[in-house]
């Protein structure tokens, strides 16, 4: 049975922090906060789809700052979502949000699992102390490593979202938050290049000429690279890059934004590994075995993998294979 999420997006207009890449100003003007009975219509709503598509959903709490917002409003909203956990368990699989580090204590994490949560996400962003300080976090590396490993102790999926490109950020701070994610355990991990929003303290920055974020060529190296790492590591990215949305491309005045960011990126994991094997073997014409589902990866969008290994003097014909990654053989 194919799994989804529902998602209910829970805008936190009273959160204390205003982080620089944040549009809260956005959010919490355009979203209206959903109550108890909305929970029920949206899930009332999906229930014959999921059960004739056959599928179970989680249904999931986004917007980054569930366990901080008021707690009896925090209640009804689990509470409608327990009650129907309980009366399609093979429809409705479980419940997970989205949350800061420092709004995670053994309390909270009590009443999330006396109405069967089952995964807390952490938007952790970077475990760069100085990084987290230059982008206005309000929380520590420290902090991460604390609820991370309260959420593992009390039996929840533990969750990381991490951030390339911010305020201050340098790849290799990147690799070392992946490295950190990898020692905590993690069971998930989200990666979000940083988009520059208008009306964000980034979004000054960049207009100044202050800051930059990384281009869009070193992001899909760096990403390619982390998910090499969580891959290695037996931890399934569940996102790369934000969700398409026009209102992103209307704010956004620069760093990394595409809605096939992930398959670029896995294209880049092949253009790598085809080079390495066409060096180590030698020559300039061989086959490249590969399962169908991969060709585009193999070829590269707009057949950028082939065009920059023909400029190295490496040509390659494609042989299908359903159930092979990629096998190089020299003609």
């Amino acid at each position: 049975m194919k799994q989804t999420n529902i998602s209910i997006f829970v805008p936190h207009s009273g959160c204390p922090h205003r982080c620089t890449f944040c549009d809260q100003r956005s959010i919490s003007g355009t979203v209206k906060a959903p109550t108890a009975d909305d929970v029920r219509a949206v899930l009332d709503s999906q229930t014959d789809n999921l059960r004739r598509k056959d599928m179970c959903a989680e249904i999931a709490f986004f917007g980054g700052s569930f366990t901080g917002i008021n707690r009896a409003y925090m209640i009804s909203l689990l509470e409608a979502a327990h009650e129907y956990t309980v009366r399609f368990p093979k429809i409705y699989c479980g419940i997970r949000c989205s949350t800061r580090p420092d709004f995670i204590n053994e309390e909270i994490l009590d009443i999330l699992k006396k109405y069967c949560m089952t995964a807390v996400e952490l938007g952790a962003q970077s475990m760069n102390a100085q990084v987290l300080e230059m982008n206005e976090r309000g929380h520590s590396p420290e902090d991460v490593e604390n609820a991370a490993r309260l959420i593992k102790n009390h039996g929840f999926s533990l969750g990381l979202q991490m951030m390339t490109g911010l305020y201050g950020d340098k790849p290799e701070y990147c690799t070392e938050t992946a490295e950190r994610f990898i020692g905590l355990k993690a069971d998930t991990v989200r990666i979000y290049p940083t988009v520059i929003l208008e009306g964000t303290k980034l979004g000054e920055l960049y207009k100044s000429g202050e800051y930059s974020s990384f281009s869009f060529e070193e992001t899909v190296i760096l990403c390619a690279k982390l998910l090499r790492m969580f891959d290695e590591a037996d931890i399934p990215v569940i996102r790369l890059g934000l969700h398409a949305s026009t209102e992103v491309e209307s704010k956004m005045l620069g760093g990394v934004y595409h809605p096939a960011l992930r398959e670029i990126c896995e294209s880049r994991i092949f253009y790598e590994d085809m080079l390495a094997e066409m060096q180590k073997l030698g020559g300039n014409s061989f086959t490249v075995v590969t399962d169908p589902a991969n060709i585009s990866k193999v070829t590269g969008q707009k057949k950028e993998n082939r065009i920059k290994l023909e400029k190295l003097g490496y040509k390659f014909n494609i042989k299908n294979e359903k159930g092979t990654r990629l096998k190089v053989y020299a003609l």
